[in-house]
């Protein structure tokens, strides 16, 4: 399985990976300290949790959300709400900055402008990972995802339609950019650990920001 990294070329040209996948490689990278901030404000009001999927078990990367609706899995399946059920509030808004990389990268990209409800916000240890899944919990699968890699380096893979398809390893860094939509949009992906040194930011950690409308 070959491994693609988006630093090859120059950080901030947009790549087109796939029919209906571009990359954005480095694009996040002016925002990393208001990231940051963000997310650490974020994860005061709505703490990392280890999300419990309808077979039992735990996953292994943290869960936070924020804006108008949460994403969140329980014994009754895959949803979204708009209440966080650990603390019984509504979900933090989603930040100023989070909306300012947001227009970025509609710009850079030309997809958008994107109008998320939602912003699920993943943390990887050395120990999490995320087997392939497609996200489908959303209600117009016609709105594209956007995901933002901060911290460590991460071996993200990208599959087909199907899970029998094949499947590519994207090497995603710090501050590194996906697109997807259209003929992409159901495509199975995951991630299958981390690698690298510690990141001055978020340490032995990796976050993943994803955007989504899913009401």
């Amino acid at each position: 399985m070959s491994t693609l990294s988006l630093f090859d070329p120059a950080p901030g040209n947009a790549l087109t990976l796939d029919e209906g996948l571009i990359a954005l490689p480095g694009l996040a990278l002016p925002y990393a300290s208001a990231l940051a901030q963000a997310v650490q404000d974020i994860v005061q009001e709505a703490p990392w949790r280890h999300m419990q999927v309808p077979s039992g078990h735990r996953m292994s990367a943290a869960q936070s959300s924020c804006g108008q609706l949460g994403w969140i899995s329980d014994e009754q399946g895959y949803r979204y709400s708009p209440i966080d059920p650990q603390s019984g509030s509504a979900w933090p808004a989603l930040p100023l900055v989070f909306i300012d990389l947001l227009a970025q990268i509609a710009e850079e990209s030309g997809q958008g402008p994107f109008l998320p409800d939602t912003c699920l916000i993943n943390y990887y240890d050395e120990q999490a990972h995320m087997s392939l899944h497609q996200d489908r919990n959303e209600r117009d699968l016609q709105h594209p995802i956007v995901s933002v890699s901060l911290g460590r380096e991460a071996l993200f893979l990208w599959g087909g339609a199907t899970r029998k398809d094949s499947v590519r390893t994207l090497r995603l860094r710090d501050g590194d950019v996906l697109v997807w939509w259209g003929p992409s949009r159901m495509n199975f992906h995951g991630i299958r650990r981390l690698e690298g040194p510690a990141h001055p930011l978020w340490g032995s950690g990796r976050v993943n920001l994803t955007f989504r409308r899913a009401g």
